[in-house]
């Protein structure tokens, strides 16, 4: 091969390394992103440059389909049962106990409310590490 054809391939992965590793270090493609996916279950109360806080409210009945978070703090309002189904089919049923904070680290998940009561929590997305400011 020559020279400027391994230059070339060497610039087009490059560009794709770089590309991932922006998605991977920004956090959620908007693609998955719980807001833009599900916007009747989530309503954001704050978004600037350092943190996007979230209200989510799902009623008993409702199913969410399969979303991303980035990493955060999660903080429920209530006792809500919930289903949870993991992109490698897993799943999991849970019980939100309410006044109860929890650090979440990224996932992507699908979230269905088994139980007789509305699954409301604020959510807190970092958006950068204050310690690298």
């Amino acid at each position: 091969m020559k020279p400027v054809a391994h230059l070339i391939i060497a610039m087009l992965l490059g560009a794709l390394l770089a590309t991932f590793a922006f998605a991977v270090s920004s956090g959620i493609s908007s693609q998955q992103d719980a807001v833009k996916l599900s916007p009747q279950y989530y309503k954001v109360l704050l978004d600037n440059d350092q943190v996007r806080v979230i209200e989510y409210r799902l009623k008993p009945g409702e199913r969410e389909v399969t979303h991303s978070h980035p990493a955060g703090v999660l903080y429920s309002l209530g006792e809500a049962k919930l289903r949870v189904t993991y992109p490698d089919g897993r799943v999991e049923d849970i019980v939100a106990t309410g006044g109860e904070a929890h650090w979440r680290n990224p996932v992507t998940h699908a979230l269905e409310n088994t139980g007789n009561t509305d699954a409301h929590a604020l959510v807190v997305e970092p958006k950068k590490n204050p310690c690298k400011q």
